[in-house]
């Protein structure tokens, strides 16, 4: 009876021991397939995570070539706005420089406008002169005509050579004098008195009766003489034998007349 107990017991046991045994198992096959997905999950993970580091570094390589990429965009940027500052500038001093030119075109216009207005007034004073020039000409040609007239009518004689200088002939030996010339000679030697014959008040200039036969030179000076005062002076400005022209002052203008006395002022 003891031995189919132990037997029993035994039996028990090894079922005890198997059914040990067989939870322990399935506990290790459990523990093992329970061990074996964490694996793969760390695997998995661990897998993710190189994945994840790559993309990291790839992000981290984009974000530098970004940067790069950016720097040289802002590069660009700087440039492209300091060409565009000094393409405005030079815009602004293209414009300046058009309405300086614009205002110089205006003022050429205006200078050009003028010097067109006094370009036609000097066209007709210059009209208006030519035809001064012919009255004077024709005024000339009647008083050289009336001196030609006064001098024929008073020596019978034409009028000589016009003396424009002061030069002095050469002296001669007194033998070899004429009868004229020791006239003049000998009215050098005395205050010479006259009279005024013309008058010219256009042009300030009178003619007095005498000439180079008296010894008159141009640039002499007369005095002019009315009831014993003297009133103004002459100078000679052109000589004829036997009379002179000279010219007068503004003052004598309206005072000076025919038959007025003259005497030669003394140097």
């Amino acid at each position: 009876m003891n031995r189919k107990a132990g037997i029993l017991i035994f039996g028990g046991l090894l079922v005890i021991s198997f059914a040990i045994a067989a939870g322990a198992f399935y506990s290790y096959q459990n523990e093992h397939a329970k061990s074996i997905r964490l694996q793969a999950q760390v695997d998995e993970l661990t897998s993710r995570q190189r994945a994840t580091e790559a993309k990291l570094e790839d992000a981290k390589k984009t974000v530098t070539r970004l940067q790069l990429e950016l720097q040289e965009v802002k590069g660009q940027i700087d440039t492209l706005s300091k060409d565009l500052a000094q393409e405005k500038s030079s815009r602004l001093e293209a414009s300046n420089k058009l309405e300086q030119l614009k205002a110089d075109l205006e003022k050429q216009k205006t200078l050009r406008q003028d010097l067109e207005d006094k370009l036609n007034l000097a066209s007709t004073e210059g009209k208006k002169i030519k035809e001064q020039v012919k009255v004077i000409q024709q005024q000339k040609d009647e008083l050289e005509a009336k001196l030609k007239e006064l001098e024929s009518g008073s020596n019978g004689v034409e009028l000589g050579k016009v003396v424009v200088n002061s030069e002095v002939l050469q002296e001669k030996p007194a033998s070899m004098l004429s009868k004229a010339e020791k006239k003049s000679e000998a009215s050098k030697e005395k205050t010479l008195e006259g009279k005024v014959m013309v008058v010219n008040k256009d042009y300030n200039f009178a003619v007095i009766n005498l000439g180079s036969k008296d010894g008159v030179k141009t640039d002499d000076v007369f005095l002019v003489y009315r009831g014993g005062k003297v009133i103004g002076e002459l100078k000679v400005e052109k000589v004829h034998e036997s009379m002179a022209a000279a010219g007068f002052s503004e003052d004598l203008k309206n005072i000076i007349g025919e038959n007025d006395k003259v005497a030669q002022k003394a140097k």
